[in-house]
Order: C-alpha cells, then sequence, then structure tokens
C-alpha cells in the first residue's frame, strides 16, 4: 500500500475514533455507581431498590443505589447507614482524589503561614480556609520538578517530570498521577477520571517560550507524549456524565447504548485492517487509538451491567455562564455530583490555565492577571496579586464546605478526599520553581495528618510529593517523573 493511501486510513481512523470517543464519552458515566456490592432483594427489574410504598427491608441493608421514587422524579440516595451489612464492621471508605491548580504563581509573603508543624498562623491568602485548619497540610520548600517559565509550572504539577519539549511541535512530560489511579479504579468507576477547567483551550501553536500550548491547556497526561484536553464547558461535562440527548431518561441512554456498540465494533474491525498493512512504527501510534478504544469498550460494557437504573432527572446546562463565579458554582456542583455518586474518584481541575488574563474588577482588581503576576516585587502590584490568590482560596473554600457537607459512610466526602492545591511556580516575577505554595487538603480517609505546616529544608522534588500522594490512596509506584522517593510528611519530628 503506497504512502498516500496509508495516511488516509490513518485519517479515516481518526475520524472514526474521535465519533466513537465523543458519542461515547458519556456511556457508562451517567450511571450513579459502579458495579453493586451484594445482590439487591427488592428489585429483580433493574438491580437498584426502589423505594416509593409500603416497601421495607426486614433486616436487610439498603442497597448502595438506592432510589426514590414518586411523582415522576426519581432521585438516588447518598450513602446512608442503612446501607451498610448488619452486625458487620463497616465498610471502609472510598478514597477520592482531587487536583485544584492556580496558575500565575503566588505572593509568597501573603501565602506563607508563621510558625510550622502543630503551631502555625494561616497568612491572609489562607484565611478563608480556617474553618478547615485541622485538614491542611501545608508544605514549604519543596521544589519544582521542571521549572521552564510557565510550562514547567502546569506540565509537572501532576507528572513531576522533570524535562518538556524542545519546541512547538515536540511534547514531552510524563504520566500524570491523575491517570494512574483512574487505571487502578477504572474497574470500580464508570468514568476513570474527570479533567475539567474555567478556559477554552488554545487551538495550536507556542505558547509560552516557544512550547506547545499543551502545556498550559492541562495538568493531564495519559502518555508521555499524549496530553489530555480538559473541558470547559459544563454542557460537555454533564454530557460526559449524564448522556448528550439532554436527558437522564432510561430509555434513551439504552438507545444509545445500541449505537455506541455498532460504532465500536466498526472500529474494532478496521483497527485489525490497518494494523496489518503497517509497519512497526505506525503500529505503535496505532497502539494509542486501540488504547482509547479498549476504554470506551470497557465503559460500554459497565453501562450494560447498568442500563436499568433510574438516574435523577436533570436538566443538561447549555453552555458556560458568561459570569466568572456564575460559571465556576456550576462545574463545582457537576464536581460534587460526580463524586458523590461514584461516577469517579479522580477528578483534576483547574480554576484558570497559566498565563491566564483574567481581571478581578469584582474584587477590587481590574488589572490582567498575568501581567500583574510581573510585579517586580512592587508592595503595592504583590498585594494586589494577593487579592487574586485569597480570592481563589475563598471559593476553593465554598467548594469544601459543600464536601463537608455531603454525608459519605462514616463520615463526609472531605474525609474521604486527599486534594492537592496550590500552584506551580512561587514567586511569579522570575517565574520561580523554588519553594512551591503547595498543600494537601481533606481527611485522606486517616492515611495521612492534616493541621500542620511542614518545612522541607533539603528542597525536595514536587514529584516526591507526587510519590507520596500515589502512596497514600493505596497505590504505591516506584517512580512519578523524576521521583527519587517519597517526601517524609508522617515522620518529621514534633509534627
Amino acid at each position: 500500500m503506497g504512502q498516500v493511501a496509508n495516511l488516509r486510513r490513518v485519517a479515516m481512523l481518526t475520524r472514526l475514533v474521535g465519533c466513537c470517543l465523543k458519542s461515547t464519552s458519556a456511556i457508562g458515566n451517567r450511571a450513579q455507581d459502579s458495579i453493586l456490592p451484594h445482590k439487591p432483594t427488592q428489585s429483580p427489574v433493574s438491580g437498584t431498590m426502589y423505594l416509593g410504598g409500603a416497601t421495607k427491608m426486614a433486616g436487610r441493608p439498603l442497597p448502595r443505589r438506592t432510589i426514590l421514587r414518586g411523582l415522576g422524579a426519581s432521585l438516588t440516595l447518598p450513602f446512608l447507614d442503612a446501607m451498610l451489612p448488619p452486625m458487620r464492621a463497616a465498610v471502609k471508605p472510598v478514597h477520592r482524589f482531587q487536583a485544584f491548580y492556580t496558575p500565575n504563581g503566588m505572593a509568597m509573603e501573603y501565602w506563607t503561614p508563621k510558625g510550622e508543624g502543630l503551631n502555625f498562623e494561616l497568612a491572609p491568602v489562607m484565611e478563608p480556609l480556617a474553618p478547615f485548619k485541622d485538614k491542611l497540610l501545608i508544605f514549604s520548600g519543596i521544589k519544582a520538578s521542571w521549572n521552564y517559565i510557565h510550562a514547567g509550572a502546569s506540565g509537572s504539577f501532576l507528572t513531576g517530570t522533570p524535562r518538556g519539549g524542545h519546541n512547538e511541535i515536540e511534547i514531552i512530560a510524563d504520566v500524570s498521577i491523575d491517570q494512574m489511579l483512574g487505571q487502578h479504579f477504572a474497574n470500580e468507576t464508570q468514568l476513570a477520571t474527570l479533567e475539567i477547567c474555567m478556559d477554552m483551550p488554545a487551538n495550536a501553536g507556542a505558547c509560552t517560550g516557544n512550547l506547545s500550548c499543551a502545556y498550559l491547556d492541562t495538568l493531564c497526561w495519559r502518555s508521555p507524549t499524549q496530553p489530555l484536553p480538559m473541558d470547559w464547558n459544563p454542557r460537555t461535562v454533564f454530557e460526559k456524565l449524564f448522556g448528550d440527548s439532554g436527558s437522564t431518561d432510561r430509555a434513551a441512554r439504552e438507545r444509545r447504548l445500541h449505537q455506541h456498540k455498532s460504532i465500536l465494533d466498526s472500529v474494532n474491525e478496521k483497527l485489525g485492517d490497518l494494523k496489518r498493512e503497517l509497519g512497526p512504527n505506525d503500529q505503535g501510534k496505532v497502539d494509542e487509538y486501540t488504547d482509547a478504544v479498549r476504554d470506551v469498550e470497557r465503559r460500554i460494557q459497565m453501562a450494560e451491567k447498568q442500563s436499568n437504573i433510574e438516574l435523577p432527572r436533570l436538566d443538561q446546562p447549555l453552555g458556560a455562564p458568561p459570569v466568572f463565579e456564575d460559571h465556576l458554582a456550576l462545574m463545582m456542583d457537576l464536581k460534587l455530583l460526580a463524586l458523590q455518586s461514584d461516577l469517579t474518584r479522580v477528578v483534576s481541575f483547574m480554576i484558570s490555565k497559566e498565563q491566564s488574563p483574567r481581571p478581578y474588577p469584582q474584587i477590587g482588581v481590574p488589572e490582567a492577571h498575568h501581567p500583574l503576576s510581573h510585579h517586580n516585587n512592587i508592595p503595592e502590584l504583590v498585594e494586589k496579586m494577593s487579592k487574586i490568590n485569597r480570592y481563589h482560596a475563598e471559593l476553593f473554600s465554598k467548594y469544601l464546605a459543600k464536601l463537608a457537607a455531603t454525608p459519605d459512610g462514616d463520615g463526609s466526602l472531605l474525609d474521604h478526599m486527599t486534594i492537592l492545591y496550590g500552584a506551580g511556580i512561587s514567586n511569579s516575577n522570575g517565574h520561580s520553581g523554588e519553594n512551591l505554595p503547595q498543600m494537601l487538603v481533606g481527611g485522606g480517609s486517616g492515611t495521612w495528618k492534616g493541621g500542620r505546616h511542614l518545612k522541607f529544608t533539603d528542597k525536595p522534588s514536587q514529584a516526591n510529593l507526587l510519590m507520596t500522594i500515589m502512596d497514600k490512596m493505596a497505590y504505591p509506584v516506584e517512580k512519578v517523573g523524576g521521583s527519587t522517593g517519597k517526601l517524609p510528611i508522617d515522620t518529621l519530628s514534633g509534627v
């Protein structure tokens, strides 16, 4: 086969798999939980407990997927004590992970706490987080694994990569920990990971230091050469969770499932035909498509198992609201719903991307964020920068309050989460990678202790923190990016 014909086949496959991924991104992602932990005793049709009349359990635990129905509406219950098996030890709660990224560095003198260990005071930027002080594990002294203008900031935040590309077409990092954890939970949730942000991506080209815009547009990397897009439109996030027909109706989901299976069969057949006619190098490239198709197939199989589950009736958003706070609130609610219903256990979020020019006149900062971050260490401008940093913390605090108010097993969603919060740059004036402003937030399902400020004098790599997060998530790995070991967050004297 000639080269032109090969290219045509690859282009055809790209369109097919793209169509498949787009149309199946919602497959399996709108059901309300993973595989049921035990067979339901009251619902021979759907495998879900429905309460609406005089139905009772007579001493048996409620299924995890209990749904209240009545007057044409349905509502999925959160985790209740009645869902625990009687006379048994409590079920171990699910441990979830989230990244919450803030761009353009930090006004460090307004971020760094006074004191260390258990005895510390929150600095002005973190004062809005005071209600959750006992769930903050704040770090000082951590060094960026890859520090190159803005590309290294977001490019290494979850990958720990020690290097990147050298031009706009060379795109290199490392697999990010959210994707590792997504694989870890792949058989337990229908959506392995959720990647969302607040900014539209750049179409192509160079964005920072002559490097690809991909480094700014995402935190998430499926492979060292495959950055993943992040959804900025709440409508597409809704579709990923609940389908693309504007309805969570069961019949509509079943029709989509049949359609997607037909597309998948066609793509699999063409993948096999194509690989037989390509050389070894091209076959390696096609393998990336194959991995994507397998993930689609897995989600379809899980959706088939739960095709009879009734879902809450939800309205599909029309798009991104024009007001920043309204847009953010909608994205926060979608994240909360995805975590509460266990559609996913891994979420990555950027409140803005690096080099974001967003102004904040609503807090008295009409200047564009990125230009302001190059403040030449002028005190008045640094103070304005700190107002943006503090505002981000305030918005984050509102999200934490919702997590804390959402029951989950023997505690709350916040109790059973590990959230990595912070930036990939410290002093933004010189794009500094020293002393990164980062912390862990949540209860960590009891795997780490909050209410502490840890100072490191040996400048450990941020990649070592990522190693520790993987360990605390019960998925230890040998290496993350350029890591040299785990960050000792449990063994420092006196803390």
